[in-house]
């Protein structure tokens, strides 16, 4: 006890100092939790985010764009389809169940998808079909994620009248929304909370779409997705290979389609990674600066404790001591702040995103931020401690 009280005097005295060090090492460490919790609400999202799908067949265009609008209800639609083609994927004797999916509206910024019911079955099972109410079966009846139910408090039985486009205010060419007042949905069912993307999107039959833009021309029923659960692997080759030979129809692997999204943002992560170095550094360089400032009045207290037998033990503790109990507490503190900042902002990240952070979960490198966090603390403690044990006892009585 008498060390740490050592300790604490030290610290309280070189108060301004000290909370400039903790405030680096504390922030530091927020951003880096931050960022593992968005790491690892990727690497989840992308586990969970197609369930059973492993072919996914829409226009061509880009693979990753096409599994993002699909499954993440994220950016556009690389276009749409004949629905003539999921007639032939039904067909296939390599396809264990397929359904179609029709997108292009929005209520309130929430993306309303016409998705055939069967699909929520095969990916989510029999155990959780509904929250509240019931699937829907005829036009105009919808459904609704847990997440757009609690933010615009939606109850079964409730109306509304969907947007065109697939973000509120505006459409794809940035044109103002056309609201489709003549066209209105009612609830009939809440889902419960999935934990992926489907949690924030409305799901109405696969003919809303041609229903609401009834007005426009079309010469053919158009669908915007298939999304396919194959009979195996080879199954899920001998599809991709089949329909790659349609015009204007892409059929690809998902798995890769997200496994190319994922390495995308690990990229970005990487650059975030750099940043957070140099704020360890930083930090690592604040601790430096503040036990150094602190060379001089510690030389005559390390003399004075020699003078009075205090042992190595004792002196080597009192003089790291400090910079290790400061950069607890800024751990202690920056850990906390992290999983705060990722409690606050969870909804607005799956709101914009799809991605789930779970911010009172502990993350994997948590530990490590701890024990590298803790070295370069004695490190950078060491070179102050020995410029202060070096000191001549005697000069205490020098003039």
């Amino acid at each position: 006890m008498k060390v740490i009280s050592l300790l604490w005097s030290h610290i309280w005295h070189r108060k301004t100092l000290s909370l400039l060090t903790i405030s680096s090492v504390a922030i530091t460490a927020a951003l880096v939790v931050f960022l593992l919790l968005c790491s690892q609400g990727v690497e989840q999202g992308a586990e969970k985010g197609y369930g059973p799908f492993e072919i996914t067949i829409g226009a061509k265009g880009s693979a990753s764009q096409l599994a993002l609008n699909t499954y993440y209800h994220i950016g556009a639609p690389t276009g749409n389809v004949p629905i003539t083609v999921l007639e032939d994927v039904r067909k296939n004797e390599f396809v264990d169940s397929a359904y179609a999916m029709t997108t292009g509206d929005n209520y309130n910024g929430f993306p309303i998808v016409g998705m055939e019911p069967g699909y929520f079955l095969t990916r989510y099972g029999a155990e959780k079909q509904m929250a509240q109410g019931k699937l829907y079966s005829k036009l105009g009846e919808t459904i609704v994620g847990s997440y757009v139910a609690s933010s615009l408090g939606l109850h079964v039985g409730d109306t509304f009248a969907g947007a065109h486009g697939l973000i509120q205010g505006l459409e794809e060419d940035g044109e103002e929304e056309e609201h489709h007042h003549a066209f209105t949905y009612t609830v009939v069912g809440i889902l419960p909370p999935f934990h992926t993307s489907d949690d924030r999107a409305v799901f109405t039959t696969l003919d809303y779409a041609w229903a609401v833009h009834e007005s426009q021309p079309n010469s053919a029923k158009e669908i915007t997705a298939i999304v396919v659960k194959p009979k195996s692997l080879l199954g899920a080759q001998s599809i991709k290979t089949g329909f790659a030979q349609y015009n204007n129809v892409q059929a690809v692997y998902t798995s890769k389609a997200i496994a190319d999204v994922v390495n995308v943002v690990d990229q970005g992560t990487q650059a975030v990674k750099f940043v957070t170095m140099i704020c360890i550094l930083l930090a690592a360089g604040s601790i430096l600066l503040s036990l150094t400032a602190a060379v001089h009045e510690r030389k005559r207290d390390v003399a004075l404790l020699r003078l009075i037998g205090k042992s190595k033990y004792f002196i080597w503790l009192s003089l790291i001591g400090e910079g290790v109990i400061l950069t607890l507490i800024g751990l202690t503190l920056g850990l906390a702040a992290g999983h705060i900042g990722g409690y606050v902002s969870r909804d607005a990240v799956f709101a914009n995103t799809g991605l789930q952070i779970q911010a009172g979960a502990f993350v994997p490198g948590e530990s490590l931020l701890v024990i590298v966090t803790l070295l370069i603390a004695i490190v950078a403690s060491i070179g102050p401690a020995i410029q202060a044990y070096r000191v001549d006892p005697l000069q205490l009585f020098r003039s």
